[in-house]
């Protein structure tokens, strides 16, 4: 428990941190990952190239920060960074390692005029608070998931039972368990965390399942990314390949209700919504399914989206392309989706449950237009499929 004065040096080191955070933690990452290599893994070099990385935790910590004295403020981050955590097997023994990356980063960046030795105690305080929050929450979930009807803890081993190609760009696969047993059912809109080794190194995912569980298989549906090193080892992989799967996880999950359902993808973010989609068309659930993709050779699933909706009178489906010209599978709309556009597709109630995924940018956009549009803010959920950030 952090004492008064170690609470007000935490607070304080607040304006710093939103000035210079990411600088602090792109110094962080340099640190942990040259002097550990062992938990290279858990991470998306892409992502820590690109900046996602750093800049998402710089928002963490400057979250956690603002908050240390009412956690509770911090609302879904700690569930859907526990969760994350689990997905890619992140164990106790990792967070001595992060800490003491963090607080040297803290001083070497800061200075020791900033960072002196109280801040430093103050801070070092405050990460182990954190730290045996995550611990015990993340153990809590290993033990229920090993608990589990099919569950199991750590990796187990899957096969590729076979492969479907879905559109240009993204391919599904179908895992089975090598031993033969059952599977631990899933929430739809969880994920599974995935470890292989690619050149001799190892690397971990999380990919969306894209369909609802059977108790035999898991689905999931992978991107082909452009000088992506996981997705195109998948891609190339033959059916027959083994790979080790950690257990589903995941807090973005369709919740009970009676609303009508909208779900609103971009791109490869349609995968969970298919699973939101099997469950709620099993009851009398109204759903509005709204996809937007740059053309049709990169639409996946519309074949099967489009076959649900003529079995099912409470499905209505709408897709918006980018671009256009093949007049066999011509979209409802054509450019960006476009908030006039988004409001005749939405049902005239406004009293609905919205589910949105896809890139940042485009989630940014259906967030503004979705409130612009009158759809109640605490209403409307959303994921990112990488690092946790903010989409103000």
């Amino acid at each position: 428990m952090l004492c008064a004065e170690q609470t007000a040096l935490i607070k304080g080191t607040v304006p710093l941190l939103e000035s210079g955070g990411e600088a602090l933690t792109t110094h962080f990452y340099k640190l942990l990952l040259t002097e550990h290599p062992e938990v290279q893994p858990l991470f998306n070099q892409a992502h820590q190239a690109s900046g996602e990385q750093p800049r998402a935790l710089a928002n963490g910590v400057l979250m956690y920060a603002k908050h240390i004295d009412r956690l509770e403020a911090l609302g879904p981050l700690v569930a859907q960074i526990i969760n994350k955590h689990v997905a890619l097997q992140v164990l106790p023994e990792h967070y001595p390692l992060v800490g003491s990356c963090l607080l040297r980063a803290i001083r070497e960046i800061l200075g020791e005029e900033i960072a002196t030795d109280a801040v430093i105690d103050a801070w070092g305080a405050a990460y182990q608070q954190l730290a045996d929050i995550l611990i015990g929450q993340e153990e809590k979930l290993y033990h229920a998931k090993a608990e589990a009807i099919g569950g199991w803890r750590g990796a187990r081993r899957f096969r590729i039972a076979r492969k479907v190609v879905e559109s240009d760009e993204i391919t599904s696969f179908h895992l089975q368990p090598e031993d033969g047993g059952p599977l631990m059912e899933f929430l739809p809109g969880q994920y599974i965390g995935l470890r292989l080794q690619i050149d001799g190194n190892e690397a971990r995912r999380n990919y969306s399942l894209s369909a609802a569980g059977n108790g035999s298989e898991y689905r999931i549906s992978v991107k082909r990314e452009p000088g992506g090193v996981v997705s195109n080892a998948l891609h190339d992989m033959s059916e027959g390949t083994v790979l080790e799967l950690f257990a589903p996880a995941g807090e973005f999950t369709l919740q009970p209700s009676k609303k009508p359902l909208v779900l609103i993808s971009g791109g490869v973010g349609i995968t969970p919504t298919l699973a939101m989609l099997e469950q709620a068309l099993a009851s009398a659930r109204p759903v509005h399914f709204i996809h937007c993709a740059r053309n049709a050779g990169v639409h996946a699933f519309r074949r099967s989206v489009d076959a649900l909706a003529e079995r099912h009178a409470q499905l209505k489906r709408f897709y918006c392309y980018e671009e256009h010209s093949d007049a066999a599978s011509a979209p409802d709309a054509v450019g960006r989706l476009s908030e006039r556009q988004l409001g005749e597709w939405l049902p005239a109630d406004r009293d609905v449950d919205a589910y949105f995924l896809g890139p940042k940018p485009f989630m940014a956009a259906i967030r503004r237009q979705l409130k612009a549009l009158g759809v109640p803010e605490h209403q409307t959920r959303y994921e990112f499929f990488g690092p946790a950030s903010a989409l103000d």
